[in-house]
């Protein structure tokens, strides 16, 4: 599994873990990973495990974004390495996102 979810007992927050290459072939599971979730809760995308992200990646997050309420939506992205931190910055998401 390439995408583990972590939900608070309140479900107030959902924490999304993506290992390896976070591309299309993960959209499937990424999308069922926080489909059934509240909008309004707190996202966390943690990235500590990828290697790799192309511009589908960002395409996942632009709709867990949509799903989470657009300019409301309350997420995190934490624990970036270096050179997927390179693709979120050019693509601009450290302006829509907060990245940690």
């Amino acid at each position: 599994m390439s995408i583990e979810v972590e939900r608070s007992a309140n479900g107030e927050e959902v924490k999304l873990y993506v290992s390896e290459n976070f591309d299309f072939s993960q959209h499937k599971e990424f999308r069922e990973a926080y489909r059934n979730e509240a909008p309004d809760a707190k996202y966390i995308v943690n990235l500590s495990n990828a290697k790799y992200m192309d511009s589908s990646a960002l395409g996942m997050l632009l709709l867990l974004r949509k799903h989470a309420g657009g300019d409301s939506a309350q997420i995190v992205i934490e624990e970036i390495p270096v050179d997927v931190r390179k693709v979120l910055e050019v693509a601009n998401f450290h302006k829509i996102f907060k990245l940690k």
